[in-house]
């Protein structure tokens, strides 16, 4: 009788450790599904858009709070509530992800050149806004790493009508994206452009991405939490210690 009564007691304790178990995943997944949606969300930077300010490899949080949230801040992008709710307005020369408006599913992340109103144009290469030259200084030459080689390529610090100053880099002042129509930005709606002014498909090319409308902003990229330049592979751990940029650990973006 004794060992007949221990034994529903014993199994009782499996099957809560199992709930238990159970429960604290449930809950870890509800609060990270939480944070992604409020707060902050990983990305990572496949292409060199955004160059000499994020390299391929860069992984970094963007704050979804900074614009307020649409459905794009929910996971799958949920349609629950329709434009933004607590809606705070981008600055301009923000760095933003956002949801591409040719399809609305792929991320994209670009610099906030335009505001809604704003009249932009390029010409030999110069940026205009509203009609007055964006000025930019022209400092040491970018030395960009590809296949082996180096190529030194044109860099210039970039200072926007509110202040802000980023850097940008440039092959040519020639080409048809360094010579553009004028772009009037629709109300409701910004211009993005690449830091790496020359190989970055942008609101410049309006069959591909045009003009891009508040309710896709996804969030402000904040700041770097890892980097690597690509050389160790997944399963290659003994040269993992050599592949990351240390230098660009939790560094700021702007």
């Amino acid at each position: 009788m004794r060992n007949s009564g221990q034994r529903p007691a014993a199994t009782k304790k499996v099957k809560g450790g199992v709930f238990d178990t159970v429960k604290t995943i449930v809950y870890a997944v509800l609060i990270a599904v939480v944070v992604r949606t409020v707060a902050y969300e990983p990305f990572n930077i496949p292409s060199g858009s955004m160059i000499p300010t994020l390299l391929v490899g860069d992984y970094l949080f963007v704050s979804k709070f900074s614009y307020g949230y649409s459905r794009y801040s929910l996971p799958f992008g949920l349609p629950l509530f329709p434009g933004r709710i607590f809606f705070h307005p981008p600055q301009r020369g923000d760095v933003v992800v956002f949801k591409l408006p040719t399809d609305n599913s792929t991320d994209y992340i670009k610099r906030v050149i335009g505001l809604p109103g704003d009249r932009i144009q390029v010409r030999e290469g110069q940026l205009y806004i509203n009609g007055n030259l964006v000025p930019r200084k022209r400092i040491p030459d970018y030395m960009y790493k590809e296949d082996g080689s180096i190529i030194p390529l044109h860099e210039y610090i970039e200072t926007l009508p509110n202040g802000v100053q980023h850097r940008i880099i440039k092959i040519t002042d020639n080409g048809p994206m360094n010579n553009t129509q004028i772009y009037t930005v629709p109300p409701h709606e910004y211009f993005m452009m690449g830091d790496n002014r020359d190989n970055s498909e942008d609101s410049r090319v309006l069959s591909a991405v045009g003009y891009v409308p508040e309710v896709n902003l996804v969030g402000k990229a904040e700041f770097l939490f890892f980097s690597t330049n690509g050389s160790a592979r997944l399963w290659q751990f003994w040269k993992w210690p050599f592949a990351i940029r240390y230098k660009r650990l939790f560094e700021g973006i702007r």
